[in-house]
């Protein structure tokens, strides 16, 4: 048995460490907490009630300012210790596309097949990045890297190593919009969606 209060609490020491004194976690957000710790502790019956499935990574979206990054973050204080685990702005991506070109997707898409446990790692803020051109030629780099981690999900020896999270303050049907139906269809079979209410008040004020 889990105590969700005291790991809330714990957690947002953690946040005081790392974000300043001003950190705080608020009640009305403690529903999507408790479903983001009983993930990583891997709760079974937690889980079940929630209808999170441990296999699939987590989408958490919401608002800006509703403090999406941040909780993400604090995650990796929740994941075994012999897991590394990695925020990547989606945006820090598509620069590092601009600089190496086609290599990058290569680097982010798929886990290294000689490592028994790869890391875990949240893309942040997709949709804030944009198309871009490699010598002329343009491409949706965070949408291309997504169709290759799904289909690493989807094989039977990588599934086990590939576990991705994403932060977004994109609506499903921007989503679509933004990276097409495939993606879409592709993101409702690999990620838990776990969302902030659209009137989540703005932390950063």
């Amino acid at each position: 048995m889990y105590n969700y209060q005291k790991t809330t609490n714990w957690l947002e020491s953690k946040g005081k460490q790392l974000f300043g004194d001003h950190f705080k976690i608020y009640e009305e957000d403690k529903t999507i907490i408790y479903k983001l710790i009983a993930y990583s502790l891997q709760d079974q019956k937690m889980v079940k009630r929630c209808n999170i499935y441990l296999e699939k990574g987590v989408l958490l979206s919401g608002p800006i300012g509703c403090g999406k990054t941040t909780l993400m973050s604090l995650l990796k204080f929740l994941v075994p210790k012999d897991q590394k685990y990695y925020v990547k702005s989606c945006r820090e991506v598509s620069f590092e596309f601009i600089k190496e070109g086609y290599e990058v997707i290569h680097k982010y898409s798929k886990p290294k097949l000689h490592q028994k446990k790869a890391g875990i790692i949240c893309f942040d803020d997709l949709g804030t990045e944009s198309n871009l051109k490699y010598f002329g030629n343009e491409c949706n780099v965070m949408g291309e890297i997504l169709l290759s981690r799904y289909d690493a999900f989807t094989h039977p020896e990588q599934s086990r190593r590939t576990k991705t999270h994403l932060t977004t303050n994109l609506s499903a049907s921007e989503i679509e919009q933004f990276y097409g139906n495939r993606i879409r269809s592709r993101l409702r079979e690999s990620f838990n969606l776990i969302a902030f209410n659209n009137n989540t008040k703005d932390k950063r004020r």
